[in-house]
């Protein structure tokens, strides 16, 4: 167990201004009173412990959502190794529609062993990749805040995490998981391979605005 907090992942099509402030789908309201629409939300339990920690994490949101007057619609769909059992795609066009229509997407482990052996296009990492890309996913935000009940539960002494506060923002759909050209060929009778890692001027100002 991780003495840290998860990640998040924030995409928007709308331009870099204004593109990252909260919207709630009613004004905020006492629980018992409150009205508003539910909250669409795609869940991709993914692979290995994906499933088992999906279902805790719903009951979660479902009880914190009563707690502040909001509800949920789940919408379940398959990514990565199960996708790619099921259908021969670690990322469907099904699951591209359900996520492309939901307010938020909600994502648990991809990838596995089973799975290694698979030509890139087909491995469940490959599934995530198209995800961020698809949804313009391009802010990752890694909060390193210390739980002070779970400090003891890190491979870090207590002194050395005690007032631990940071967030690591990481840009995610350019660089060199999507830079061409890629590729591998020959030179000076060597097989070599080759990436690009490329970022447009845009996408560096919106990850800095993010930051």
């Amino acid at each position: 167990m991780s003495a840290l907090a998860p990640s998040t992942r924030i995409g928007v099509g709308a331009p870099a201004r204004r593109a990252f402030a909260a919207r709630s789908r009613c004004p905020r309201a006492r629980p018992a009173l409150a009205t508003c629409a539910a909250h669409r939300v795609t869940v991709l339990p993914g692979d290995g412990i994906g499933p088992e920690i999906t279902a805790v994490t719903l009951s979660v949101l479902e009880a914190a959502g009563k707690a502040e007057g909001e509800s949920f619609t789940f919408t379940e769909a398959l990514i990565g190794g199960a996708a790619y059992d099921a259908t021969g795609d670690p990322y469907p066009d099904a699951t591209y529609r359900a996520c492309a229509d939901s307010d938020a997407v909600l994502l648990a482990a991809i990838g596995g062993y089973k799975w290694d052996a698979l030509p890139s296009v087909s491995k469940p990492e490959t599934g995530l990749l198209r995800l961020r890309s698809s949804l313009n996913a391009f802010a990752n935000l890694r909060p390193a805040t210390v739980i002070p009940e779970l400090a003891d539960a890190s491979s870090l002494k207590r002194e050395v995490l005690e007032g631990v506060d940071l967030l690591i923002v990481r840009e995610l759909v350019g660089g060199i998981y999507f830079g061409q050209p890629r590729g591998f060929e020959i030179r000076n009778g060597e097989k070599v391979g080759f990436s690009t890692d490329i970022y447009s001027e845009f996408e560096v100002e919106r990850i800095a605005h993010v930051a």
